[in-house]
């Protein structure tokens, strides 16, 4: 054969209609895999390579998703909160696991995504990360719904909110961990982190505090419970301001690793040892929390499964399929911000 082959002459070869051996390599479904295969060798054997971009057209699908991120302060340039570019990785690996190419940009909150994105076919469906206070970000994912936007987002699943969402058990990490500390026979535990609608997820890790506690026969105190947002400057002054209050601690579960990291900066400014006087416990397990001095007990959120759920979940929803919220189990890394029981 001379001239480019094209998928009818694979189609003659194999014994099948055209749009047979484009849905074969195009991954569609209704192939049975004996034909799929035999398509393939045929396609392999020519040399034949499937035009995307015209693919793409005739189905009204780009085969690509946008991953947006909510721009956060941090200490670097990055405005990326650090547990978000670990699930980045996972995200980039889920799309290319499925054929998918991925787009990267940050959360516009004053435009459209709807336009910027679906509309305009440069990606099928958005992956939110992020969304500061969730009061204010509600409004735009009704909006979303409402266009019809295929997006899922990660974040609380356990608090009903808009849209499909991928998320941690963020309550029973908080449980888990205040659990630990309890048995370690600390009982003046300090919750750092907001704890209200406003944060979710906080908020989730904030009743898991509470309810391991109160299983402990401890009533949680307001006074051990100050707000704070995810950075190592919110950690720092909500340790300061804890110290301020005057009521004794002996142990402190922060809402984030960023927030832990501040508080043990803050604590041994003011001469408090970690772990004989406090017992700190993180929560993410970001690649910073294994370098601090001591190394920080943390809760970890798995973001490996994290990408993978978010992309197949969307994909799903791209799909029409039956997908639903997916809630992924937390796991308490032990080290030594902890100590040894008492």
């Amino acid at each position: 054969m001379h001239r480019k082959p094209t998928s009818f002459d694979i189609a003659h070869l194999a014994g099948v209609s055209q749009p047979t051996v484009s849905r074969a390599l195009r991954g569609g479904r209704g192939v049975n895999e004996a034909t799929r295969m035999r398509i393939e060798a045929i396609a392999q054997r020519l040399n034949y390579r499937v035009d995307k971009a015209a693919s793409n057209l005739r189905s009204r699908h780009a085969e690509t998703l946008a991953v947006l991120i909510f721009q956060d302060e941090t200490a670097d340039d990055s405005a990326i909160n650090p547990f978000f570019l670990s699930m980045l990785g996972s995200i980039m690996r889920a799309c290319a696991d499925h054929g998918q190419d991925m787009l990267v940009s940050f959360q516009q909150l004053g435009s459209d995504w709807h336009q910027d994105f679906e509309d305009s076919r440069r990606a099928d469906g958005l992956i939110l990360l992020g969304y500061g206070d969730y009061e204010l970000y509600r409004a735009k994912l009704t909006e979303l719904i409402a266009q019809g936007t295929h997006f899922v987002r990660w974040g609380s699943v356990e608090g009903g909110g808009a849209g499909l969402t991928v998320g941690c058990d963020n309550h029973g990490g908080g449980r888990a961990a205040t659990r630990h500390l309890v048995d370690l026979g600390r009982r003046d535990i300090a919750f750092l982190g907001t704890a209200s609608s406003h944060y979710p997820e906080f908020h989730d890790r904030y009743r898991g505090y509470a309810a391991a506690l109160r299983e402990a026969g401890i009533a949680p105190h307001p006074r051990l419970q100050v707000d704070a947002l995810t950075s190592e400057e919110a950690g720092a002054g909500a340790a300061e301001e804890l110290i301020a209050r005057g009521a004794p601690f002996d142990a402190i579960l922060a809402a984030s690793d960023l927030i832990a990291i501040g508080a043990m900066r803050a604590l041994a400014a003011y001469g408090r040892r970690v772990p004989e006087d406090v017992a700190i416990v993180g929560f993410d397990d970001i690649a910073a929390a294994s370098f601090t001095n001591p190394p920080l007990t943390t809760v970890m959120q798995d973001t490996r499964a994290a990408g993978r759920m978010l992309v197949e979940t969307l994909l799903g929803c791209i799909r029409d399929d039956r997908v639903h919220d997916v809630l992924l189990p937390a796991k308490l890394v032990v080290r030594r911000s902890c100590g040894a029981p008492a």
